[in-house]
């Protein structure tokens, strides 16, 4: 398999940063087992893979092969200090790497992974975020429904007094608010439970969410499937990652005004730290649009409630979405550019037992 002797790769499989070993014309010789984990394949099937193959056309990803070209060209050692690659499994990382030539006309790259940490602690902030979003709404939402009642029965004792008819149209309108304001109160009041677990298929549930979405724009929204068919099943409440789904496609699809493409990417992600737990696989379920993008100003607080940047929007969506997931162990991330959004859903594969996840300082 190699020129370097065995004993070097048996360190290197113990390493806990990701190693990659290439020959000059970038073709996979070794990766050890945390890059097989960072990058998500298997040296088995990537061995004599071209390195071009396993990452994709991404910008940072052309940093990285322009480092490797100065490698061979100098044969001198270089360093990136940050890099956001794009992995032929639609992930994206922040990393540092560092490439040297190594013995047999090879070279060794080195990669730190940078956001594991600054990962946990914004889930961590996200799932305090929806406990304090969930008081809130229950608080407000009691409010608010104990005056509708009235406000509704006074526009329909007014209504009975109007001489004419044109005068009724408008206690009508205010009869019609009150009672739609009064089923988005039911819907906030509607008791916090846990899923009815199930095995599901979430391709099952995936083209569910299609059909309703496309039902609802009919022209105009082009959906890309990248599936991974070799997927195992979840454990979940299928009803409920339904509407998860569904709230995430919908609110792409409302973002490129029904004009646009969808592109569906899942895949198995290994050695998934969610809520602190480590999970030995995760499914990743990737929906990107081409639409304009999150604002800036929204995309700190885009899982808030009653935050939209929709005219007409509720800002009820993303928010009962990231709880609908919650409530499975996972949650819901993303990263937005003008051109590319990317909401990724990850949820953990529960028939494998999970392990607390130990501290990086004990």
């Amino acid at each position: 398999m190699s020129n370097l002797p065995s004993h070097i790769y048996a360190g290197l499989d113990l390493l806990s940063t990701a190693v990659i070993i290439i020959d000059r014309s970038f073709t996979l010789k070794y990766a050890n087992p945390a890059a097989e984990t960072m990058f998500a394949f298997s040296q088995k099937n990537a061995l004599g893979v071209s390195l071009t193959r396993l990452f994709s056309a991404h910008a940072g990803n052309a940093a990285l092969f322009g480092m490797l070209h100065r490698v061979v060209e100098h044969d001198a050692g270089f360093s990136e200090n940050e890099l956001t690659l794009e992995t032929a499994a639609a992930m994206l990382l922040h990393t540092a790497c560092t490439a040297a030539p190594a013995e047999g006309q090879r070279l060794t790259l080195e990669f730190h992974q940078q956001d594991q940490q600054m990962k946990i602690v914004r889930e961590e902030k996200i799932l305090a975020h929806q406990q304090l979003n969930r008081e809130l709404i229950r608080n407000l939402a009691h409010e608010i429904k104990n005056p509708l009642g009235g406000i509704r029965g006074s526009a329909q004792l007014l209504e009975r007094e109007l001489p004419q008819n044109e005068l009724k149209e408008y206690t009508q309108v205010i009869v019609q608010e009150a009672d739609r304001l009064q089923a988005l109160m039911d819907r906030l009041l509607t008791p916090h439970r846990l899923p009815k677990l199930a095995s599901l298929n979430i391709h099952e549930v995936l083209e569910r969410v299609l059909a309703l979405v496309l039902a609802e724009f009919p022209v105009g929204i082009k959906v890309v499937r990248d599936y991974d068919t070799s997927l195992p099943d979840l454990i979940g409440e299928k009803e409920l990652l339904i509407q998860a789904l569904l709230n995430v496609a919908r609110n792409a699809a409302q973002a490129m005004k029904g004009v646009g493409e969808i592109r569906i990417v899942t895949r198995i992600a290994r050695q998934v730290t969610l809520a602190r737990i480590r999970y030995r696989y995760a499914l990743t379920i990737d929906i990107i649009d081409n639409g304009p993008g999150v604002a800036s100003a929204l995309q700190d607080k885009i899982f808030y409630p009653l935050v939209s940047g929709r005219d007409g929007g509720t800002g009820l969506g993303l928010s009962i979405a990231q709880d609908l997931v919650n409530q499975h162990q996972g949650i819901i991330e993303f990263d937005s550019v003008p051109g590319q959004t990317r909401f990724t859903v990850l949820l953990p594969v529960r028939n494998v037992q999970p392990t607390p996840e130990i501290s990086q300082h004990s």
